[in-house]
């Protein structure tokens, strides 16, 4: 037995069986057409309006900026998946 076969005899660490956690991405850290995508992608995957008056798309545009501004949403990054999404601030918070 060499001795990489005897430190791993039991497997792997256990933190490497765990996929890696999502990360938060700074807002600075993304160009304006990267955030244009990412918020376009997200108001996309959220589907149709189901209140009293529909919202348009560049009004929806425009509330998550502001809410990015602010910090109430997240700009958060899936390792796993390769993917981006956002996320209000609490529920990134509720993550630990």
């Amino acid at each position: 037995m060499t001795e990489y076969d005897a430190e791993y005899e039991e497997g792997p660490p256990p933190h490497e069986d765990r996929p890696p956690a999502p990360v938060e991405v700074p807002l600075s850290m993304l160009s304006p057409a990267a955030l244009a995508g990412v918020i376009d992608a997200f108001i996309l995957r959220e589907g149709t309006d189901y209140g009293e008056r529909e919202t348009s798309h560049e009004t929806k545009v425009e509330q998550i900026k502001r809410q990015l501004d602010r910090g109430d949403i997240r700009i958060i990054y899936d390792l796993t998946q390769e993917s981006v999404t956002l996320m209000t601030k609490s529920d990134w918070e509720k993550r630990g």
